[in-house]
């Protein structure tokens, strides 16, 4: 569910974060329009305004793990994590994490990926919610969810700051709910 429909309707600081993102017109390739949060966190009110949305939402939800999807689930995991009173648990691309570690692969529309958890990051019944920057097809925080229950965390919510409209409600392949701030913008939007 979009934010706006849960509460939020109005809130100038939807608005703003979603002012704060840049599109870069056909990156990284011909018919993209990539959402550059980078100028999001350039922006210190929309940047925190965004950390403090997810914050008021997983409060006093009894979350014990915000897991981040790399990378960008990482710039926004660790302030909701040490705000909420739970630990960060980074899941990352192959070959990244020391140690032991699961990996859960799944496939993208120009071929497969993968995704590594630390083994003993997370325990059996520790509530999880999985942070990322954008959700468009719910591949990538599938991929995240099943790491989790396969380790026996209880995902209680997926989170993502950008979402394509068709995938609003919920990861598809599996039924989890999905909390997203703002839809992606069209470059004839951009000033």
């Amino acid at each position: 569910m979009f934010a706006a429909e849960n509460g939020l309707k109005g809130d100038p600081r939807l608005q703003a974060i979603s002012q704060a993102i840049r599109v870069v017109p056909h990156f990284p390739k011909q018919g993209i329009m990539f959402q550059d949060i980078t100028t999001l966190m350039l922006d210190h009110k929309a940047f925190k305004d965004t950390v403090d949305i997810f914050v008021d939402r997983y409060r006093d939800m009894h979350i014990s793990v915000v897991a981040g999807i790399e990378a960008r689930g990482f710039l926004f995991g660790p302030s909701i994590a040490l705000s909420i009173g739970a630990k960060f648990v980074p899941l990352r691309k192959p070959h990244k994490l020391p140690g032991e570690v699961i990996s859960e692969k799944y496939v993208l529309e120009y071929g497969t990926d993968c995704l590594e958890l630390h083994v003993g990051a997370v325990e059996p019944g520790e509530r999880a919610i999985v942070i990322d920057d954008l959700v468009a097809t719910g591949g990538t925080l599938s991929a995240a969810i099943k790491l989790l229950e396969r380790v026996g965390a209880e995902v209680v919510e997926c989170a993502c700051v950008i979402g394509v409209p068709d995938v609003k409600g919920q990861c598809r392949p599996i039924g989890k709910p999905l909390y997203v701030l703002v839809k992606p913008r069209e470059v004839d939007e951009c000033f």
